[in-house]
C-alpha cells in the first residue's frame, strides 16, 4: 500500500509537469485532452488518498521482541546516552541545526565584511576577526557537540553549558565589534530607504535598547538571571519544551554580550563607564555569582526532582551529588572569564592613559609648552607664598 501510494503521488507530479508544459499553451485547441488528463489525476489522487486511508487503519507491524521504554525516554523522547568521560567531550554529538545555520551564516557575513574593506582598502584587525570567529565556533560547539548531547542528563554539563554561553561566547564576540565592521563595510544610504547598516543603526538606538545596554542595568541583568531562571518555573519550562531551551540559549547570550559589551565594548554605548567603575561592577557581579554557586553546593534539595532526579541514569554521580558539582563549576568557571575581563579592562585603561598623555603632549608642543611654563609658574608662587608665610612666622 506504502508502494502503491508513493507511486501515484510520483505520477500525479509527472502528469502536472507533462500538461503544464504541452497543453495549457493550446487549451483552445485540447480542452479536450485536457479534461481527459484531469479525470485521470483525479483517478489517480483517488487512489493514492484511498491507500493512504488504507495504511492509517492499518495496524502496525507485530515484533516478537519486547519493547523496552526507560524513564528516559519517557522524559527526552531518546534512549539514555552512554556513560559520560572525558572521551565524550570529542565524540558526543548532537546537532542544532538552527544554531548551526546561525553560526556559520554570521562567520560568513562577518568574513565578506572584511573582504569588502580589504577591497576597499581599508583594513580591519586580524585579532578581531579571529575572536568572533572562535566566539562562533564555540556556540556551535555548546549547541551541537557534547555539552547539548549530555545536558537534559547531567546537571553539571548543563551548568558548563550555562557559563560558557554567558560568559565565555561573549568574551570573544564583544572584541569583534560586529556593529562597528557593518557601519564600515556597509555604504550608507542616501534617500529615504533603510539598509542593512540604517536598521541596524535604528535598532541600537531605540530606547529599549538604550536602557538595557546600559552598564548599570546590564550588570542588573546578568547576575540577577541566575536566581531568576533556576529558581523559578523557566527552569522546568527550558528543561521540558525545546522553545524554551532556545529562549534559554538566546537570554543568556544577549545578558552575556550586553555584560560583556558594558566592561569591553568597542561599539559605541549609551554610557561609557570610568575603568575603576567597570573593574567595581566586575568584581560586585562576579561575587554575586560565587554565592550562587555555593547556595548550589550546599542546597540539600533538586532543583528539578522529577526530570534530574527521575532520569534513572544507572552511571555517574547521584543527582545531588552531580548538582553539586554544577554549583561548584559555577563558582569556579567563572574565574576564567573573570580574569580575561579583568585583563581586557586594565590593558584598555592603559591603553587610555598612553593616548590622553600622547595627546597632552601633543598639544602642548603645538603651544610652545606653555602648559609646562604655566605650571612652573604655579609652583614658582607656591614657593614664594609659603616663603612669606614662613617670615610671617619668624617675625
Amino acid at each position: 500500500m506504502l508502494v502503491i501510494k508513493v507511486a501515484a503521488l510520483a505520477l500525479l507530479g509527472v502528469l502536472g509537469a507533462i500538461y503544464r508544459r504541452r497543453l495549457l499553451n493550446n487549451f483552445a485547441t485540447t480542452a479536450k485532452a485536457l479534461y481527459k488528463l484531469v479525470a485521470v489525476e483525479f483517478a489517480i489522487m483517488g487512489t493514492a488518498i484511498g491507500m493512504a486511508t488504507a495504511l492509517a487503519r492499518t495496524a502496525p507491524p507485530v515484533t516478537d521482541q519486547e519493547i523496552v521504554v526507560t524513564p528516559a525516554q519517557i522524559l527526552t523522547g531518546e534512549p539514555l546516552p552512554a556513560p559520560f568521560t572525558a572521551g565524550s567531550l570529542l565524540t558526543a554529538w548532537k546537532l542544532d541545526l538552527v544554531w548551526l545555520v546561525i553560526c556559520l551564516a554570521a562567520i560568513g557575513l562577518y568574513l565578506f565584511g572584511v573582504y569588502r574593506l580589504n577591497q576597499r582598502g581599508d583594513k580591519w584587525p586580524i585579532a578581531r576577526t579571529l575572536s568572533w570567529v572562535a566566539g562562533m565556533l564555540v556556540l556551535i560547539y555548546t549547541t551541537s557537540g557534547a555539552l547539548n548531547a549530555y545536558q537534559e542528563y547531567l546537571f553539571s554539563i548543563h551548568m558548563i553549558g550555562h557559563m560558557i554561553l554567558a560568559m565565555g561566547i561573549p568574551v570573544l564576540l564583544v572584541p569583534g565589534a560586529p556593529v562597528t565592521l557593518i557601519m564600515r563595510a556597509t555604504e550608507k544610504r542616501h534617500d529615504e530607504s533603510r539598509g542593512l547598516r540604517e536598521w541596524v543603526l535604528w535598532a541600537v538606538h531605540t530606547p529599549y535598547a538604550r536602557f538595557v545596554a546600559h552598564p548599570i542595568i546590564a550588570a542588573i541583568l546578568f547576575a540577577s538571571s541566575l536566581v531568576t531562571f533556576y529558581y523559578t518555573p523557566l527552569f522546568a519550562w527550558a528543561t521540558n519544551e525545546h522553545l524554551g531551551h532556545q529562549w534559554m540559549v538566546v537570554h543568556f547570550l544577549i545578558t552575556g554580550y550586553l555584560f560583556a559589551q558594558a566592561l569591553i565594548g568597542i561599539d559605541p554605548g549609551p554610557v561609557r563607564l570610568g575603568f575603576p567603575l567597570r573593574l567595581l561592577m566586575l568584581i560586585a557581579t562576579m561575587a554575586f555569582h560565587a554565592f550562587f554557586g555555593l547556595s548550589l553546593m550546599d542546597g540539600s534539595g533538586l532543583l528539578l526532582p522529577d526530570w534530574y532526579g527521575a532520569m534513572g541514569r544507572t552511571w555517574g554521580q547521584s543527582p545531588i551529588d552531580d548538582q553539586h558539582t554544577g554549583g561548584a563549576i559555577a563558582w569556579g568557571i567563572g574565574e576564567m572569564p573573570t580574569a580575561a575581563l579583568t585583563i581586557i579592562v586594565c590593558v584598555q585603561w592603559f591603553k587610555s592613559d598612553s593616548r590622553e598623555a600622547k595627546r597632552l603632549d601633543r598639544q602642548s608642543d603645538r603651544t610652545g609648552n606653555r602648559d609646562v611654563s604655566d605650571y612652573n609658574a604655579m609652583l614658582a608662587k607656591l614657593a614664594e607664598r609659603d616663603a612669606r608665610m614662613n617670615q610671617n612666622e619668624g617675625n
